[in-house]
């Protein structure tokens, strides 16, 4: 009897408007001086990668606005910002663009 191969579906998430995902960086799990954080200590981080973007805003002439992120750039945000998602068991945060503080370099 030949094993099944059970392929993993691949979920492409795309964001509409001037909505972006991004993942969120890994808390740290220690402190400078090596003690060990339970989740409830942990920040959360502020900074993430951007993952996906939307088409942008729809305008008044409509057209639609240009987003100043583009995918792949690192930016930082408020820890309270957006929504939280899952998608295959991966983590992301699905956001409006004007959330975003700044583009990191």
């Amino acid at each position: 009897m030949a094993a099944a191969t059970k392929e993993k579906t691949k979920v492409k998430l795309v964001p509409l408007g001037d909505r972006i995902v991004v993942q969120r960086e890994v808390s740290q799990e220690k402190t400078s001086g090596g003690i060990f954080l339970p989740d409830s200590a942990k920040d959360r981080p502020t900074r993430g990668k951007v993952i996906s973007i939307g088409d942008g805003r729809v305008l008044d002439n409509g057209s639609r606005s240009t987003l100043q992120v583009k995918v792949g750039d690192i930016v930082l945000f408020t820890s309270y910002a957006g929504e939280n998602i899952e998608v295959n068991g991966e983590e992301y945060l699905m956001m409006s663009e004007n959330e975003v503080l700044a583009i990191l370099g």
